[in-house]
C-alpha cells in the first residue's frame, strides 16, 4: 500500500512588479510564475502587484527571480511603513520624470506636427528643421519603449512597447531614407497632409509627424492614465494616512510620547480634543463625541464614555479621553479594513481573466497582421508609402492598454469608495456574486435589531409616586442584577432620571425566574414577572406588550402594583427602509432567527417580511440556505454571531455585520463596517454599478480594436490619428472607472415606518 504524501502547505506572497505596460505584460508575468511547480499568480496592472500562491518550500526570492527572467522588475514587500513611504516617493519621482519627458517631447514635436500638417507654413528647407527636431523625439522620448521592446525580444515576448517602438522606428527610418536618398530633401519641397492617408509620389512624402506623434500621444496618454490610476487608489491611501505615527502614553512616569510601534495592549494613552485615536481601545475616563466618518462612513458623531469601545483612526471631537489599548498593529480594525481593501483590489473578475488571456496572444497576432498588411500592399503594387502607412497604423492602433486597465481601475475605485461608505469586500468575485443575489437571509438579533434589551414603554398608575419616581425606584433595585432585563431597566432609569447617584438599597434579594426585590427609601420594591390580578391600565399594557413580543416587568411598591415596564430588543433605525429597498431591487428577504416565534413574527410584521423561520439552530440556518440554493435561488446571508458562521460560509455570499463576532466576519465575503443593515442596499447598488462599469470598459476596449484595426489594415487610418486614438482609449477607460469614486447612495437615511419600532 502506497502512502499518500500530504499536500504541500500553500502560502501567499505579494510581489511588486515594475515595467508592466499592458495586459500582455500581465499575461506574460502570470505564465512565467505559473511554470514553477505548484505556483499560481494573479497580477494587477493598475496596482503593479502580483499575488502569488506557492508551496512553502518555494522561496519568495525564486518568485522574484522568475519575474525578472521574464524581463520585468520585481521586489518583495518591505515593512508596511517603509513601503508606504517608498511607494509615495516612487510615485512622485515617476510622475516627475514622466512630466519632464512629456514637456520636452511636446516642445520638440508640436512644431513638427504644425509644419507637416499646414502646407502654407512650409518654408524653404522646413523638412530638415523637422528632422532635427524629430530625431530626439524618436530616440530619447521613445527610449523607454525601445528599451522595453528589446528586453521583451530577449525573452521572446512582445508587448505594447514593441508595437510603439516599431511604429516610431519605421516612421522615422522611412523619413530619413526619403530625406537622404528619396528626393525629399531638396529645397522647396512641399508636402500636403490628410487625415485619410493616400498614395502619392513615393519618396517625396515624409512621416516625421507620425514619428513624433506616436511617442507624444502615447506619453500623454500614459501621463494622464497614471494620474487617473493614482486617483483610483486615493481611498486606500487615505485609509493608510489615518494610522497614527506617535501616541501619548500615560503611566507611572506621567505622560510621554512614543512611536505607535512601541504601544502594547493594555497600556493607557491620551486622546485630546481634535486628535486622532491612535489604536483600538476602550475608554477608561472621560466623555466625548467621536467622528468615525473616515473609518466606517458613519456620518453622525458617536457619544462615548467609560467602557465605550473606540476605533483607531477616529477623531476626538470633544473632551479629553483616557483609553486602554485593546489591539495594536495588524490586529486593529483600521488595519483589517485596509487589508481587506488591498486584497479586494488585487483580485480579478471573470471578464478580466478572459481579457488577459486574449491580450496574451493579441500582440503577436498584431505583429503578424502588420507584416501581412505590408506584404499585401506591396504585392498588390501599391505605393511603398501607402503600404508603410497601413503597417505603422496597425502597429500603433492595436496596443491592448485598455484591455488591461478595464477591470482593475474600476475595482480600485469601487472598493475604495465602498470602504468610505462602510462596505468591505474581499474581491471582485464578491461583487459579481452580490450583483446576482436574488434572496437574502437575515438574522434578527444584532442584524435587524440592536441586540440589546431596551425599555420600550412604561405604563404607571396615576398616583402620588408618578412614573419617574417608580422608574427611579425600580432602577435602583435592578442595579444589583446581572440579568439583561435588569440592566435595561437600570440604564433607562439613569437616562430619564436626575444625574445624581442612585438611592441606597437594603434587603436586596434575587429570585431566579421571578425577579428582584429590595428596600429603597423605606419602601419595599419588587420588580419581576407579572402575576395575579392587575388594575385595568396595567392589564391593558400587559396585553399590548405580549402582542408586541416584549417582556413585561411589573413594579410593586409595598405590595401594590404601580407600573408595568415593557422591555425588548429595538429595531435598528434603518431596518425597515433597508428591507423595503431590497425588495425594490428585486431581492426577496427571508428572516431566520434562533429566537422564539412571537418575537420573530413581530419583527417580520414590522418590516413587512413574509417568510419567517424561528428557533433556527446554526445547523438549521445552514440547511435553510442549502434548501434555498437547491431551489435555484442565489442566496446571501447576513449575520453577526457565531451561530451564523456556518450559514455565512455555505451561502453564495456571506455578509457580516462589522460589530459582530470575529468568526462571523472571517466566514463572510463582505463586511458592513458600520453595523448598519441599510449599507447592504448601498453595497448591492455599488456592485451593480461597478460590474456595469467593467462591462462598459471591456466593451469599449474590445470594440475599439474591432473597429480600428480593420481601418488601419485598409489604409484608412493615419498613424498620427492611430496614436491619438490608442492613447484616448486607455484614458477613456480609466476616466470611466474614476466615476465610481463619486458614486453616492440614493435616498435619505434613518427613516422607519411609524417612527422607531420596538420589538422583542
Amino acid at each position: 500500500m502506497t502512502a499518500v504524501e500530504p499536500a504541500a502547505e500553500l502560502v501567499v506572497t505579494d510581489i511588486t512588479v515594475g515595467a508592466m505596460t499592458c495586459a500582455a505584460c500581465v499575461r506574460r508575468v502570470e505564465k512565467k510564475l505559473g511554470k514553477l511547480a505548484g505556483v499560481t499568480a494573479s497580477v494587477n496592472l493598475a496596482t503593479g502587484l502580483a499575488r502569488v500562491s506557492h508551496p512553502a518550500d518555494v522561496a519568495p526570492e525564486s518568485l522574484v527571480a522568475a519575474v525578472e527572467q521574464a524581463g520585468y522588475q520585481a521586489a518583495l514587500p518591505v515593512r508596511e511603513d517603509d513601503a508606504e513611504s517608498a511607494a509615495a516617493d516612487g510615485e512622485e519621482a515617476e510622475s516627475r520624470r514622466e512630466r519632464e519627458r512629456l514637456t520636452v517631447t511636446a516642445l520638440l514635436a508640436v512644431p513638427v506636427l504644425v509644419l507637416s500638417m499646414v502646407p502654407a507654413l512650409q518654408f524653404r528647407d522646413w523638412q530638415w528643421l523637422c528632422f532635427v527636431l524629430a530625431a530626439p523625439v524618436a530616440v530619447w522620448s521613445a527610449w523607454p519603449f525601445h528599451i522595453r521592446a528589446l528586453r521583451g525580444l530577449r525573452h521572446s515576448t512582445a508587448t505594447m512597447d514593441t508595437l510603439v517602438s516599431l511604429g516610431t522606428v519605421a516612421s522615422f527610418t522611412w523619413s530619413a531614407y526619403a530625406l537622404f536618398l528619396g528626393g525629399a530633401g531638396g529645397p522647396g519641397m512641399r508636402m500636403s497632409f490628410s487625415l485619410l492617408p493616400s498614395a502619392s509620389d513615393g519618396g517625396a512624402h515624409l512621416y516625421l509627424e507620425a514619428a513624433v506623434s506616436v511617442p507624444l500621444f502615447v506619453l500623454t496618454g500614459r501621463f494622464l492614465e497614471g494620474r487617473a490610476r493614482r486617483g483610483t487608489g486615493a481611498a486606500l491611501r487615505s485609509l493608510a494616512e489615518l494610522a497614527a505615527k506617535k501616541v501619548t502614553v500615560r503611566d507611572e512616569l506621567g505622560e510621554h510620547s512614543i512611536p505607535i510601534e512601541r504601544l502594547r495592549v493594555g497600556q493607557t494613552f491620551v486622546v485630546r480634543p481634535g486628535e486622532r485615536v491612535a489604536t483600538d481601545g476602550r475608554v477608561t475616563r472621560g466623555t466625548s463625541a467621536v467622528d468615525l466618518s473616515l473609518v466606517t462612513g458613519e456620518s453622525e458623531p458617536v457619544e462615548v464614555g467609560p467602557g465605550s469601545a473606540l476605533v483607531g483612526g477616529a477623531v476626538n471631537a470633544g473632551g479629553l479621553l483616557l483609553v486602554a489599548a485593546t489591539a495594536v498593529g495588524a490586529d486593529t480594525r483600521l488595519a483589517r479594513i485596509t487589508r481587506l481593501v488591498t486584497e479586494a483590489q488585487a483580485g480579478k473578475a471573470r471578464a478580466q481573466r478572459l481579457a488577459d488571456a486574449v491580450a496574451g496572444v493579441f500582440v503577436p497576432v498584431v505583429l503578424a497582421l502588420a507584416v501581412t498588411v505590408l506584404g499585401f500592399w506591396l504585392g498588390a503594387g501599391a505605393d511603398p508609402q501607402a503600404a508603410l502607412t497601413a503597417c505603422v497604423a496597425v502597429l500603433v492602433v492595436a496596443c491592448p492598454c485598455a484591455l488591461g486597465l478595464a477591470t482593475p481601475t474600476a475595482l480600485m475605485a469601487a472598493t475604495g469608495r465602498g470602504a468610505q461608505l462602510g462596505v468591505l469586500v474581499r474581491g471582485p468575485q464578491t461583487l459579481e456574486a452580490l450583483q446576482q443575489v436574488d434572496t437574502v437571509v437575515l438574522d434578527k438579533t444584532g442584524t435587524l435589531t440592536t441586540g440589546h434589551m431596551t425599555v420600550a414603554r412604561v405604563t404607571a398608575l396615576p398616583g402620588a409616586l408618578g412614573q419617574e419616581a417608580v422608574v427611579r425606584l425600580a432602577g435602583a433595585v435592578e442595579q444589583g442584577s446581572e440579568h439583561p432585563i435588569g440592566r435595561a431597566v437600570t440604564a433607562y432609569a439613569r437616562r430619564t432620571g436626575d444625574a445624581g447617584p442612585p438611592p441606597d438599597v437594603t434587603d436586596f434579594a434575587a429570585v431566579p425566574g421571578h425577579g428582584v426585590s429590595g428596600r429603597v427609601d423605606g419602601l419595599m420594591i419588587e420588580v419581576g414577572a407579572p402575576d395575579g390580578r392587575l388594575p385595568h391600565e396595567l392589564a391593558t399594557a400587559l396585553t399590548a406588550a405580549e402582542a408586541a413580543a416584549h417582556t413585561p416587568v411589573l413594579v410593586r411598591v409595598d405590595g401594590r402594583a404601580e407600573a408595568l415596564i415593557a422591555v425588548g430588543d429595538v429595531l435598528r433605525p434603518g431596518s425597515y427602509r433597508a428591507v423595503d429597498r431590497l425588495r425594490r431591487l428585486g431581492i426577496r428577504p427571508v428572516l431566520a432567527t434562533g429566537d422564539r416565534a412571537a418575537p420573530a413574527e413581530a419583527v417580520a410584521a414590522a418590516l413587512g417580511i413574509e417568510e419567517v423561520h424561528a428557533r433556527c439552530t446554526p445547523e438549521g440556518k445552514a440547511a435553510l440556505v442549502r434548501e434555498l440554493r437547491r431551489g435555484g435561488a442565489r442566496v446571501a446571508v447576513v449575520g453577526d454571531g457565531v451561530n451564523d458562521a456556518a450559514a455565512l460560509a455555505g451561502a453564495d455570499l456571506g455578509i457580516a455585520m462589522g460589530g459582530g463576532a470575529d468568526v462571523a466576519i472571517g466566514a463572510a465575503d463582505l463586511t458592513l463596517a458600520r453595523g448598519d443593515i441599510e449599507v447592504l442596499v448601498d453595497a448591492v447598488r455599488l456592485a451593480r454599478r461597478t460590474l456595469g462599469t467593467i462591462r462598459a470598459n471591456l466593451a469599449w476596449a474590445f470594440g475599439y480594436n474591432v473597429v480600428t484595426v480593420p481601418l488601419a489594415m485598409a489604409g484608412l487610418l493615419d498613424p498620427m490619428v492611430a496614436a491619438a486614438a490608442m492613447s484616448a482609449s486607455s484614458v477613456l477607460v480609466v476616466a470611466n472607472s474614476l466615476r465610481l469614486r463619486g458614486w453616492q447612495p440614493s435616498g435619505s437615511r434613518g427613516r422607519t415606518r411609524g417612527g422607531k419600532a420596538v420589538v422583542r
